[in-house]
């Protein structure tokens, strides 16, 4: 009887050992795996795709943004982006991206559409002091600010198939770049899907939101950032000195922007 009862013990143990499901791996901290990739002279390269619609139905506006990110020992340091805006309302699709942006130096050179229509002979950049962050015109969560990352990935609601998935508000989103965003503009929940890899970067990264204007029609936005070649040799150079002039050195009555335009987040806090 006690070896009876002692192999069934066994035949259970080993049945309830076999009935467990094996520990799934905890996954890497993206904001970890970010750090890691600061490098001086390495960097990443993104592709992007931003569509509006309204009441559901496509406005035919979309703006596509191809561009190279290049990294110091903290985050980015240069950068290299280009929008181009198709669809029956281009001025619509592309009204806070400039065609070309060029940030590197602490200095930021604009060219294409408004930049370029009212230069001196020979010049074909703009440039402004200060330099743009990791960011797009259209995607307005930076994923390679880690206090931003970081944000995204606790605050998400579930994480499946390598994807993080949650929702802000605008305000909340506000407050972690450090900015002020109050009123109606500040209660727009942004939505997101972050994919990340097996070393916790990101792949993909798809955020939106929707705004209601009444008799004007609910509007949705959603853009799709793609992230390749972590990690790849990237030296971002600033357009030749005798392409571009300093926008303090245009004539008063140019009809070239004398600021920078703002990114989306500033678009609507605006």
């Amino acid at each position: 009887m006690k070896r009876i009862l002692a192999g069934l013990a066994l035949t259970t143990a080993a049945a309830l050992v076999a009935a467990t499901p094996a520990a799934q791996a905890a996954p890497v901290d993206p904001v970890k795996a970010l750090k890691k990739q600061f490098v001086p002279g390495h960097g990443v390269r993104i592709s992007e795709k931003t569509r509006l619609t309204v009441n559901g139905k496509s406005t035919g506006a979309t703006t596509r943004t191809s561009g190279t990110f290049e990294f110091g020992k903290t985050g980015v340091v240069a950068s290299d982006v280009k929008n181009h805006a198709t669809g029956s309302d281009k001025s619509l699709a592309g009204l806070f991206a400039p065609p070309r942006t060029i940030t590197v130096g602490g200095h930021t050179y604009l060219q294409g559409g408004p930049f370029s229509e009212d230069l001196p002979e020979g010049k074909t950049w703009v440039r402004y002091p200060g330099q743009a962050s990791g960011g797009t015109y259209n995607q307005v969560i930076d994923i390679f600010d880690p206090k931003v990352l970081k944000a995204i990935v606790s605050r998400a609601k579930s994480f499946k198939g390598g994807t993080y998935k949650g929702a802000m508000t605008y305000q909340d989103l506000a407050k972690v770049y450090g900015e002020k965003l109050s009123g109606p503009l500040g209660k727009i929940k942004i939505d997101y899907a972050l994919k990340v890899n097996s070393k916790g970067l990101a792949t993909q990264l798809t955020s939106g939101w929707t705004m209601d204007l009444g008799v004007l029609g609910k509007t949705r936005s959603v853009t799709e950032t793609r992230y390749t070649g972590w990690g790849s040799r990237v030296k971002i150079k600033a357009p030749d000195k005798d392409l571009w002039i300093d926008v303090a050195d245009l004539s008063e009555d140019s009809q070239i922007p004398q600021e920078i335009p703002d990114n989306a987040l500033n678009s609507l806090a605006n």
